[in-house]
């Protein structure tokens, strides 16, 4: 077909109106604007390309080629997803592209020309219903960043200095610490959308509390000191990015532990680097992405995906454990690709279980493995207690 530069902006924006309406109804139903962002982003995208490549680069476009032309804006799309940031969970944020695509495919070749007998021969063009559904897409994608805009929550500036703690946060808000402000004692999150940003915290049994919230955000905090857990989540959905947590000479506590919140959805570890502590990011009965991390000089498990959890371990830095590099398991699915799991060394107590291992898949567990780099352990990978290993594309180390 060929597609007048008017005919592929109508068909686009047309195409998007119904995706665009699903998004809303599932930013609604999981509270979250990422799926909004999402096709706010594919339109943006594909109009882009429609006016300064398609339009001049496939003069005829075959259908066959609208495969190619989907491959190619998927890949811009998410390229500025995770660019940017947007932090729209994998597979969701997938399957909401396919379904767009995927609309945008069937109306093209049968929908269009059965609402408009002309569609072919005037290139796309969908005439006064073309217009109106345009404008439409226009004006939700512009009310919804109103509302976005205007539900966004207030900030709330920690002024430098030392504060005593426990500081509760009972109101939605953005906690916006200044350079050295400082709260000892700890921090407990009782309120959904609350956001933490640059925040040092020292002592306390747990470092920064989340329980039975959603929304949380802990944005380039660092804790140290505390007694447990230096971010203890338990029922409650989480993005954790950039943070520093100090677990050293604390024997039995963990870095970071999220738990018992898959009715959550997905929560997120990524940039963080953790030190000491029992296990350094641990995970239970949870869906959470643990990406591009360092954990170094932990006693059993650096990174422990455990309790029925289904959780992704992705690019991150694990040195000097003690135990575990990567621990899946108790009936848990697990994906860990590309991590690099350096000098893992054998526990004292001599259980059989802290042997030292790179990976370890435990307790009708099944753990998928991709282009692992595991170097420097007693045992690269195990299994043990009816579990399993997946290897894709051949060996992962």
């Amino acid at each position: 077909m060929s597609y007048t530069l008017r005919g592929r902006v109508e068909t686009r924006l047309t195409a998007l109106l119904l995706v665009l309406f699903a998004a809303c109804v599932l930013a609604g139903a999981v509270r979250r604007w990422w799926p909004v962002e999402l096709v706010a982003l594919m339109a943006a995208v594909g109009l882009f390309l429609d006016l300064e490549v398609w339009h001049w680069l496939l003069l005829y476009q075959p259908a066959w080629a609208t495969v190619l032309v989907g491959a190619a804006e998927l890949a811009a799309v998410m390229a500025i997803v995770y660019g940017f940031g947007l932090h729209a969970p994998l597979m969701p944020a997938l399957a909401l592209f396919g379904a767009g695509w995927l609309v945008s495919f069937v109306l093209a070749q049968a929908g269009f020309p059965l609402l408009r007998l002309g569609y072919a021969e005037d290139g796309g063009e969908l005439g006064h219903a073309g217009l109106v559904a345009a404008g439409a897409v226009l004006l939700a994608l512009v009310g919804s960043a109103a509302t976005w805009y205007l539900r966004l929550p207030p900030v709330v500036t920690l002024s430098s200095g030392v504060h005593k703690g426990p500081l509760v946060i009972r109101h939605r808000e953005v906690l916006q610490g200044k350079s050295g402000a400082v709260v000892r004692g700890g921090i407990v999150i009782a309120h959904d959308d609350v956001q933490v940003r640059d925040v040092t915290v020292l002592g306390g049994t747990n470092g920064i509390t989340v329980d039975g919230v959603r929304g949380t955000v802990l944005d380039n905090v660092t804790v140290q000191g505390a007694t447990l857990d230096g971010i203890h989540v338990r029922g409650a959905g989480i993005v954790v990015r950039d943070c520093t947590v100090d677990m050293l000479g604390k024997r039995f506590g963990q870095g970071i532990d999220i738990s018992f919140n898959m009715d959550m959805g997905m929560s997120m570890v990524e940039g963080c680097t953790i030190l000491g502590g029992a296990q350094g990011i641990t995970t239970h009965s949870s869906m959470t992405d643990i990406v591009d991390n360092t954990v170094s000089r932990t006693g059993q498990e650096a990174i422990d995906v455990d309790e029925m959890s289904m959780g992704t371990a992705s690019r991150n830095m694990i040195r000097d454990a003690v135990g575990v590099g990567l621990y899946c398991n108790d009936r848990s699915m697990c994906m860990f690709d590309h991590n690099t799991v350096v000098g893992t060394r054998p526990g004292t107590s001599g259980l059989r279980m802290q042997r030292g291992f790179g990976v370890l898949s435990s307790f009708q567990s099944e753990a998928d493995l991709w282009q692992n780099r595991l170097v420097a352990n007693p045992v690269a990978v195990e299994t043990a207690l009816n579990s399993t290993v997946v290897t894709r594309s051949g060996p992962s180390w």
